[in-house]
């Protein structure tokens, strides 16, 4: 009894106006469907204007498609100039090299005692905590798979692990509401954490993992299966590895992925094992590539690299430790950006000779 009663105080902290979803895409519109579909107010905001008239267009709506789930919403949607009124939730769900502009566009919308919840890869909460506040700032770790498809429709490909918590660790009731949120309408298994910082570094460290598969043919469970690729695995997560350990955080693992196989030190065999479970992860996944790879091939775009796993370099630097794996891995990216670097499985082996 005393556990529902928590459950329902919980509930109704949350039930406080409707919740602003900023960049619908990929991640936003599929945690904003759920959220719609439990019968939460949303309102969602992104900068594609046919995206937003689908949204909003009673005949057409969102539409969730895939494996996991399939249905269609409507709702209120906006773009960044058109959207108005103040929120005291604000899930930012943009890319990682947008955060800052979309930060200064959604402050005015901003209650003075409300949040801005990171829905991002990166360290994005950085950034958030400088143009809003850090009161004003909770972290989020996510690793389902999804993609957007065109306007008004996204797959979601799978699920995975799904983590809230405040920047300094503390439980505080917004953040064990939100976490009821999440886990009553999207991710029964979302997570409560006093480390969000040791997801979000752990997450550094696969995401270099998906910016390698994207200079690839391969999916990313083919990619990771490669057993020549081992020695590039290793280099690239314990670089991330070390930077994190160099800034005082304990990076924590998720489906597959885990943080003391990669650390300083770490035997061949540990990082074996956790990449055998990386690929046991993602294997059956409907999402096969990952989005920076549909960056680069299908919507022919940059990528948020210098932003993402970029950030990690210069933090390294800070501390005297080199980064030499992902440095070569963002000027390969960049290659392929810039049209001087075809799509090939190559590609990887020819990054790990450059390593030796």
């Amino acid at each position: 009894m005393a556990k529902e009663a928590e459950r329902e105080e919980a509930r109704a902290a949350v039930d406080r106006g409707p919740i602003l979803i900023w960049g619908a895409g990929a991640i936003g519109g599929t945690v904003g469907a759920h959220l719609v579909c439990a019968r939460h107010a949303v309102v969602f905001v992104d900068v594609a204007e046919e995206h937003v008239a689908a949204i909003a267009d009673p005949a057409r709506g969102l539409s969730i498609e895939g494996p996991v789930a399939a249905f269609t919403i409507h709702a209120p949607a906006h773009t960044p100039a058109t959207v108005e009124g103040v929120f005291r939730r604000i899930f930012l769900c943009v890319k990682t090299h947008d955060t800052e502009a979309a930060c200064r566009q959604l402050l005015p919308h901003l209650a003075p005692d409300g949040y801005v919840l990171s829905l991002q890869n990166g360290l994005c909460e950085r950034t958030i905590a400088e143009v809003c506040g850090a009161q004003r700032t909770m972290g989020a770790f996510v690793n389902f798979g999804a993609d957007w498809l065109e306007p008004g429709r996204i797959l979601f490909g799978n699920r995975g692990a799904t983590v809230v918590g405040e920047l300094d660790g503390a439980t505080t009731p917004r953040a064990t509401a939100l976490h009821a949120l999440l886990r009553d309408t999207f991710e029964p298994d979302a997570v409560l954490t006093p480390n969000i910082w040791g997801y979000l570094w752990g997450k550094l460290a696969y995401s270099s993992l998906l910016y390698a598969q994207a200079l690839a043919e391969k999916g990313i469970a083919d990619t990771l299966a490669r057993p020549e690729l081992l020695p590039l695995i290793r280099a690239l997560c314990g670089e991330v590895m070390a930077v994190a350990r160099a800034e005082g955080v304990t990076p924590l693992g998720f489906n597959g992925f885990d943080p003391a196989a990669f650390m300083p030190g770490a035997s061949e065999d540990a990082a074996r094992a956790s990449v055998a479970a990386m690929v046991e992860f993602n294997r059956p996944n409907a999402k096969t590539h990952s989005g920076v790879w549909r960056d680069l091939w299908v919507r022919r775009r940059a990528t948020p690299a210098d932003a993402q796993i970029g950030a990690v370099p210069p933090i390294g630097c800070q501390h005297g430790l080199a980064c030499p794996a992902l440095t070569r891995l963002i000027a390969m990216i960049h290659e392929c950006e810039r049209g001087e670097r075809p799509m090939a499985d190559a590609n990887l082996t020819e990054l790990l000779g450059s390593l030796r």
